[in-house]
């Protein structure tokens, strides 16, 4: 099995090369970083952006997935698969409430609209927790303080509501998972992801 992975933070290499040593260490995955895209995405995705996205990530000769929420959508349209679609999935599975938890502005719309799918025909209940606040920590290189904080605040919000699971929106919020000391499942999306970009 080979694949192409189109990230947006040089952190995902070593992220995705870890989980794939470990479920299916015969697969190859070459890396394609491109940290210019979600900077330039963060105001808004230009026709210009949305081209050159679109061009680069269809050129893949491989099966390719993106791990960058906020371009997720346009990756698609050209037969990428989005990181985050087979955690929405499972999410879906569970049910709802949800704890919905996320970074970044530009990742909301982008991962409710495929929640939102993932439940159709009905609208799941969701709860929303904004924690742009820490995301400093993830572009300073401070991944473990980054990953603690948001263990911190997400179970601090599980203490004050019910909720059937928990959904961490974007990739690099994924080390987090296994810190947050709840019953509740905590749903991330690389694992997840490699797992049905494998079965294919």
């Amino acid at each position: 099995m080979q694949a192409t992975l189109f990230h947006t933070s040089h952190s995902h290499v070593d992220r995705f090369d870890r989980i794939r040593d470990r479920i299916a260490p015969d697969a190859v995955l070459n890396h394609h970083v491109r940290e210019d895209w979600l900077a330039r995405a963060q105001n808004g995705i230009s026709a210009d952006l949305q081209a050159e996205i679109c061009e680069e990530i269809g050129q893949a000769t491989d099966p390719a997935m993106c791990t960058c929420t906020t371009i997720g959508p346009m990756a698609e349209t050209v037969g990428a698969i989005r990181v985050d679609r087979p955690m929405m999935s499972r999410a879906a599975e569970i049910g709802a409430p949800i704890l919905f938890v996320y970074c970044l502005e530009s990742t909301l719309g982008p991962s409710l609209d495929l929640l939102k799918q993932a439940f159709a025909p009905n609208t799941p209940d969701v709860a929303m927790l904004s924690l742009g606040q820490v995301w400093p920590l993830f572009e300073s290189g401070r991944s473990d303080a980054f990953e603690h904080a948001i263990a911190d605040h997400v179970e601090d919000a599980l203490q004050q509501q019910q909720v059937k699971c928990t959904v961490l929106a974007q990739a690099s919020m994924s080390g987090a998972t296994a810190l947050i000391r709840s019953p509740t499942p905590v749903l991330s999306s690389p694992e997840q992801a490699l797992r049905d970009l494998f079965r294919r």
